[in-house]
């Protein structure tokens, strides 16, 4: 059906439920991600726009405006009625095995009670690994450990779980010391869920590649980990959404299913009958992934419609398609994946008249804006990628994993060939992912500059759909979005201010600096955890520092200063020289030689400069001088030979001294005269640093203690917060901050911002 085109000035009836969609996003928007007043204006005068333009062009169908109103505020006050589960000898949690998973000893996933769903975490013994793998529901009781709400991101650019999974209304985690476990015989629902959990064990005896497709195409989920090369490719290359359960996949599904339906002399009826409950089947498998709920409810609509002759534009189907998910799922645009799915959707919609080329082009140009909200980098060449990758994922990874899926039960002859082939494809796709062409680390925009830019490309669209008498005003809204784009990526990759920003790393310290433009970007230490298992993990670096550095466009470090060589200061340094480049590395003088420092450069040292430092050297930089005040001798590079390092911004004076402890304190007292503004307190603010007449001889106007929350080590410790407080020395801590930014330049005055407490001190 050809899509009707909206007139917002009130001419015909075309797009009554599109805009009624339109207005529950914006109501949505308002009652769960409007945090600031400016946020819940915005959501006000659009909802108030939607609401008065379904009004004034479709009153004859107030009712069903109505109506639909009464029952979405119905599902929303359900829905923000949450109860807490409560911790006690009585309670007790339902367990599904597929929504567990079980890695070294360590139980995680999803449990339910009666009140709702939560976050479960904790070892398990092997007689209870036993009970987990029957494949039965469990009971969980006798519960011992501790029940919290579910920590938010505490950096920039980090991800958010907790809007992530406030998005599936779920709030609490519990991580419990010791548990009981009863297998329970499963009802209809437990039943699915013993199948999906045959699935995913079915899958995993599969070789790599086909148990990842098969997972990713199924069952919506995969092991991140293990793959993880995999989701880069894919993404760098700006061909994700290839990964996900879609529309694509339901169009497949269905034209299967007819095809045998239709082999088989079944009706139109019945063959729709049958469809419907595959996607049913589907979206239970896929957990209600919102790519695949849309296309499948969008197909539901459509055939109903065709079957009882009503005349419904696309855009309206897709529009009717949204407010029924909505209301059963009222925080369905919390999550990045709904909104990247009905852009898209809709993007289709209205790019449908174009030729292929340029309907790929206007489509990643209306993805463009939530893309870099989320993910902060985009591909310009991606038009190019899909027309290399899509042909191979739709004609070789699809037919290879669903034929393993359905003959590897039988024969296991064919899995090996068929690995060897995704082998060869993903190798090349990873040879094509590493050349980075076309990559652009754009930075993250906000939620005003996506929603503006997200306006004026579909206002982009619609004036391309125009008769060419309307070519002028294309032409000023393509002028008005590059000018749109052009100053938002200067905004971020030539800051008017520099910063000094504490990095919340848990227990470690990283901090960035950097210079207004022209900016000049250092790191010093980069953080990390101690790994006592030994087994691989993935970085810390990788979930705090990378994103935080990619949401500010900063793809390359002019110098990353090492203060010694534990753990928790340079433990993520290998990752972070494998996928930033570094121009100089600067260490204290001797830590070169640590054979453990050597490990982690290992391979990954091909154009940084290495340079050693003892005190009375500088490093004399574009808008900032680091003076080294210690060691004065060579050493290993343990806690006594930190390197420490002070230098001045925007008239105040910093200074550095990663874990030194007190007689090094001493030394530097004795031969350097330090009148310090802000200082980074020593080794975490244990009770060996800083000694009170260090800090009474730099006096500093405040102090910063980089901790992790709940730390065995139980810093910061009170004798040294007692001394701050006798010395009456403010001092902030990423404990309670969170990361902790310290903004100067341009024509502000320097300001304060603590990332948890949304405020300027």
């Amino acid at each position: 059906m050809q899509v009707s085109k909206i007139n917002w000035l009130f001419k015909n009836n075309a797009g009554f439920y599109l805009i009624l969609a339109l207005l529950l996003i914006a109501l949505s928007f308002w009652i769960f991600v409007g945090n600031t007043f400016l946020q819940k204006i915005v959501c006000s005068l659009f909802s108030l726009y939607f609401l008065i333009l379904l009004v004034k062009k479709y009153s004859a169908n107030t009712q069903i405006i109505v109506l639909i109103l009464v029952l979405f505020s119905v599902v929303v006050f359900l829905n923000k009625k949450t109860i807490n589960f409560e911790l006690n000898e009585q309670s007790k949690i339902k367990i599904y095995p597929d929504q567990v998973h079980i890695k070294d000893d360590f139980l995680s996933g999803t449990g339910h009670f009666e009140g709702g769903d939560i976050l479960i975490a904790g070892k398990v013994s092997d007689e209870q690994k036993k009970i987990l793998k029957i494949g039965q529901p469990i009971i969980m009781n006798q519960i011992e450990g501790k029940c919290e709400p579910i920590e938010s991101a505490t950096n920039i650019g980090e991800f958010n779980y907790q809007n992530y999974y406030a998005a599936k209304k779920i709030f609490q985690r519990i991580k419990f010391t010791n548990i009981q476990l009863a297998p329970v015989q499963p009802d209809l629902v437990g039943k699915l869920h013993q199948l999906r959990y045959s699935l995913q064990k079915y899958f995993k005896k599969m070789p790599q590649l086909l148990s990842f497709f098969a997972s990713e195409l199924i069952l919506g989920e995969n092991n991140a980990q293990e793959n993880q090369e995999i989701l880069n490719n894919y993404r760098d290359l700006g061909v994700i959404h290839l990964l996900s359960i879609s529309g694509l996949h339901v169009g497949i599904y269905v034209l299967i299913i007819s095809t045998i339906c239709y082999s088989l002399k079944m009706t139109d009826e019945e063959t729709f009958l049958f469809c419907v409950l595959i996607l049913l089947f589907g979206i239970f498998l896929s957990s209600g992934q919102a790519g695949f709920v849309r296309a499948s409810l969008t197909y539901f609509l459509g055939k109903i419609c065709k079957y009882k002759g009503y005349h419904l534009a696309q855009v309206d189907l897709l529009g009717l398609t949204c407010v029924i998910h909505m209301l059963f799922v009222p925080r369905l645009f919390m999550g990045a994946g709904a909104l990247l799915s009905y852009i898209l959707a809709l993007g289709l919609q209205l790019t449908d008249s174009f030729n292929e080329l340029k309907q790929s082009i206007l489509l990643n140009l209306l993805l463009t804006p939530p893309l870099l909200l989320f993910f902060y980098q985009i591909n310009f060449l991606t038009v190019l990628f899909n027309m290399l990758v899509v042909p191979y994922f739709n004609w070789v990874v699809m037919p290879l994993a669903f034929i393993n899926v359905l003959t590897f039960g039988f024969t296991k002859q064919l899995a090996p060939l068929f690995e060897k082939i995704l082998e060869f494809g993903e190798q090349l796709i990873g040879r094509l992912s590493q050349t980075q062409f076309g990559l652009i680390n754009f930075g993250q925009i906000n939620w005003w500059q996506c929603l503006l830019l997200l306006v004026v490309s579909i206002g982009l669209i619609v004036a391309l759909r125009e008769k060419p008498e309307s070519q002028f005003n294309f032409k000023k809204i393509s002028a008005t979005l590059i000018m749109l784009y052009t100053v938002f990526f200067s905004m971020i990759h030539f800051p008017l201010r520099g910063q000094v920003t504490f990095i919340d790393v848990g227990q470690g310290d990283s901090i960035l600096v950097t210079t207004p433009f022209p900016r000049k970007a250092y790191l010093i230490d980069t953080g990390g955890k101690l790994n006592f298992s030994g087994k691989k993990v993935t970085p810390q670096i990788n979930r705090i520092t990378i994103p935080f550095l990619k949401s500010q466009g900063i793809n390359t470090l002019d110098g990353v200063f090492v203060s010694h060589q534990d753990a928790d200061h340079v433990g993520d340094l290998g990752p972070l020289l494998e996928q930033v480049k570094v121009k100089k590395l600067f260490m204290a003088q001797g830590l070169i030689k640590n054979p453990s420092f050597q490990k982690r450069l290992d391979g990954r040292i091909k154009h940084t400069k290495l340079v050693e430092l003892l005190a009375g050297m500088q490093v004399k930089e574009p808008q900032i001088t680091f003076n080294v005040v210690y060691p004065y001798q060579p050493g290993e590079g343990k806690n006594e030979d930190s390197l420490s390092l002070f230098f001045r911004l925007a008239n105040k004076n910093w200074l550095f001294t990663g874990d030194l402890g007190q007689e090094g304190e001493n030394e530097i007292m004795q031969k350097t005269a330090l009148n310090i503004d802000y200082f980074k307190l020593g080794h975490h603010g244990s009770k060996t640093s800083s000694k009170p007449e260090f800090l009474q001889a730099i006096h500093p106007k405040r102090v910063f203690i980089s901790a992790g929350r709940n730390n065995r080590f139980g810093h910061p410790h009170q004798e040294t917060l007692t001394t701050l407080t006798n010395q009456q020395i403010p001092w902030v801590s990423t404990q309670d901050c969170g990361m902790i930014s310290w903004y100067y330049g341009g024509m502000k005055e320097p300001e304060f911002n603590y990332f948890l407490r949304r405020g300027k001190k």
